[in-house]
């Protein structure tokens, strides 16, 4: 399996510095975005032909790593603070 850094780069100049999957203007959102909407991995990869399963595997790994992190609810407890920002809101 290679390792998250071959699959998930960033570059300043590439989708505004946003996690891509191995250089190419796939981000890891477009990813994300697809699984959430209900697509399976198979239906990612036809979607995305450029894609391979471990793309897929370390986008995947790459949002839970990102998301790995201590909670603080509002005040309304009704949408999580991470680090003081809303993950909601804009990047």
């Amino acid at each position: 399996m290679a390792a998250l850094a071959e699959r998930i780069t960033a570059e300043p100049e590439q989708c505004g510095g946003r996690p891509c999957v191995r250089g190419l203007r796939i981000r890891v959102t477009d990813v994300l975005d697809l699984l959430a909407s209900g697509f399976s991995q198979e239906q990612v990869l036809d979607e995305l032909p450029d894609l391979e399963a471990a793309d897929v595997s370390a986008c995947l790994r790459f949002a839970s790593r990102r998301v790995d992190r201590r909670m603080t609810p509002w005040p309304d407890n009704q949408l999580p603070l991470v680090e003081g920002r809303d993950p909601f809101g804009p990047a």
